[in-house]
């Protein structure tokens, strides 16, 4: 008995010291688990404060412009409507900006460096910059050229140029080149792709249906070479917008458009000695870099040992503007990129920027019950998209037109489901180069019965209660689906006839007046004025006075919308991370980049009807 209870009470103390022993064991974890919590929450919270003080800082900050300035313009990056703003926190995690520039900061920053007198000129540094239309190189190329009606100097210098950056470049006072550099001045043109080979070899075959003998965007997976209808539009246009960059660039360079023409007919411009581009008066001077220091310096009235004040892309834009906001508001509304139903696919199906219809149609509804916006100006850059959301944003013009005037500003594009957008306003503006019309309608649907049950030995078979109850799968899957692809055709000439019917109303036309401009067919602006579709060639700016003239007001400021958000609404993290993926793909794929994409997203949604223009554009 004595031993027993012995056993007992060692077993006890045993336990109570070994659960006493746990406890604390326990209780340290805990401890050690809240004080990391805690610590980790004061240096987030740190960090927190630090980067919200950035940001009001950087908010509030305004660039004070020391006399005698130059305005540094970087010829590099992707130039886009309006540049994508990315948060503090993308920033952390490595997911920052794309080097997307906006080309409303480039032109409001160039305005502001006319009116400010301490910038004494403009330096166009050289790089490869790439823009998605010859238009927006069309627009900062004029904002330029207005640039120097002030008196002012632009000097552009580069180790090459590109197409692109030489018809910007061609608009300074000099144009510098380095002694080892060259000039790609070569026209407009290049190839698609045409993938009816590579499909036909895996047993895919791509149905589409369509109306409008122009209507080129289902070719690439169509056909294996161009259409002789694609082949006249595209001459049509490409013709147009190069006759539009010779005259520009001749009247640069005191050269006649001929003679230009003809040094890049003979592949002189490309394969020239630097000192034959001086002889052929495409540049002014070969230069290096320290040279050009010293010819900046010289402008500026600068000593040797001088040091220059510069003024970057970001340094202007916190610029205070001398533009007061007194008077009536007119309101400018972006919308850019491909037209979606919604924003929930990737950037990768349709660009780094996107129009989603219920999105823009309930932004507009907004601006029309805004009592202090006397007009709005529509900013429309885009080759179109889905039929439905066009709609959506059409209908939601009517509605805002109903209440204020609505001018429409076309950028680089606005075609197809752009057009479609465009069309109800009270007056159309475009750019000389802006590239419009489009106006018809497909759906792309792809057959893979070959591929599954030749090839792969897969077949299907199932049941339904209607006839038709399986009428999608049988577009994708069997091989007799004749009597589908006939009701997808009939759904197509409706919409073909729906769109004849918003262009009559719109432009005040009769639907068979549309219908003979209209077969798909890609316009160029200045074209395009001729058979009313557009109203008169004119900028931005031309469209904001037309609107005030229409709202009957004399004292205005305009405001730009969509809005970017609140502060907090910038800090927290991106949910869409394509603009990174984006910049990467383009640069991996280059000129395959656009049209790869455009498949995608016409595969992706090919049960949709698609009012969109292929973007195969090539002008580097």
């Amino acid at each position: 008995m004595c031993h027993t209870l012995k056993l007992f009470c060692t077993f006890a103390v045993s336990y109570v010291t070994s659960t006493s022993l746990i406890m604390k064991q326990f209780f340290k974890m805990v401890f050690a688990t809240i004080c990391g919590i805690a610590i980790f929450l004061v240096i987030a919270g740190f960090f927190l404060v630090i980067s919200l003080a950035g940001m009001v800082a950087s908010d509030s900050a305004s660039t004070k412009v020391k006399e005698n300035s130059v305005f540094v313009i970087q010829m590099s990056g992707n130039v886009e409507e309006r540049a994508a703003e990315g948060s503090p926190i993308d920033g952390l995690i490595g997911m920052g900006s794309d080097s997307s520039v906006g080309l409303d900061d480039l032109i409001s920053s160039i305005r502001k460096a006319k009116d400010e007198e301490d910038v004494k000129g403009i330096y166009l540094e050289g790089g490869s910059m790439t823009f998605d239309w010859p238009a927006s190189a069309q627009q900062l190329r004029d904002a330029l050229a207005d640039f120097k009606k002030s008196g002012k100097w632009i000097v552009a210098y580069a180790d090459n140029y590109g197409q692109m950056n030489y018809y910007v470049a061609s608009v300074a006072d000099k144009v510098y080149l380095n002694g080892e550099g060259t000039i790609d001045l070569k026209g407009f043109g290049g190839k698609s792709e045409y993938y009816k080979g590579l499909l036909d070899k895996l047993g895919v075959r791509v149905q589409a249906t369509k109306v409008g003998k122009y209507k080129s965007a289902v070719e690439s997976m169509t056909r294996s070479d161009m259409s002789d209808y694609d082949r006249e539009q595209r001459m049509a246009y490409l013709n147009g917008i190069w006759n539009h960059w010779l005259k520009q660039i001749s009247e640069g360079r005191k050269v006649s458009p001929e003679q230009l023409n003809q040094l890049v007919n003979d592949s002189i411009v490309r394969l020239a000695d630097t000192k034959d581009y001086v002889k052929a008066k495409l540049i002014d001077k070969v230069l290096f870099p320290e040279e050009i220091k010293a010819e900046i310096k010289g402008r500026l009235k600068l000593d040797k040992d001088d040091d220059i004040n510069q003024l970057t892309l970001s340094d202007m834009k916190n610029v205070k503007s001398k533009d007061t906001k007194e008077g009536d508001k007119i309101a400018v509304y972006y919308a850019y990129g491909s037209i979606v139903d919604d924003g929930s696919f990737s950037p990768l199906d349709y660009g780094s920027h996107q129009i989603v219809g219920k999105t823009v149609a309930d932004d507009l509804r907004k601006l029309a019950d805004d009592d202090d916006v006397k007009a709005v100006v529509f900013r429309v850059n885009s080759g179109g998209g889905s039929a439905v959301a066009s709609e959506q944003i059409r209908h939601a013009v009517k509605v805002l037109k109903a209440k204020k005037p609505v001018v429409v500003s076309m950028s680089g594009a606005a075609a197809s489901g752009g057009y479609w957008i465009s069309s109800p306003a009270n007056y159309i503006f475009a750019e000389p180069t802006t590239i419009t019309g489009s106006i018809g309608i497909f759906a792309m649907i792809p057959n893979v019965s070959v591929l599954m049950n030749d090839k792969l030995g897969i077949t299907y078979d199932g049941t339904k209660t209607n006839k038709y109850s399986d009428y999608e799968e049988n577009l994708v899957y069997a091989k007799d689906n004749g009597q589908e692809l006939e009701f997808l055709q009939h759904h197509v000439d409706r919409g073909y006839n729906e769109f004849l019917n918003i262009v009559s109303e719109g432009r005040g036309l009769k639907p068979a007046q549309v219908d003979s401009i209209a077969q798909g067919r890609v316009w160029l602006a200045t074209d395009a004025i001729g058979i009313k579709l557009v109203d008169k060639i004119g900028s931005l700016d031309d469209a904001v006075k037309k609107a005030a003239e229409l709202a009957k007001v004399k004292e205005y400021y305009t405001s730009a919308y969509p809005n970017e958000g609140s502060w907090l609404d910038q800090f927290m993290p991106s949910e869409n991370k394509g603009s990174y993926l984006d910049g990467e793909l383009r640069s991996l794929l280059g000129d395959l980049y656009q049209p790869l994409m455009e498949v995608r997203m016409t595969l992706r949604d090919g049960s949709r009807l698609q009012a969109k223009m292929l973007e195969d554009f090539r002008s580097k």
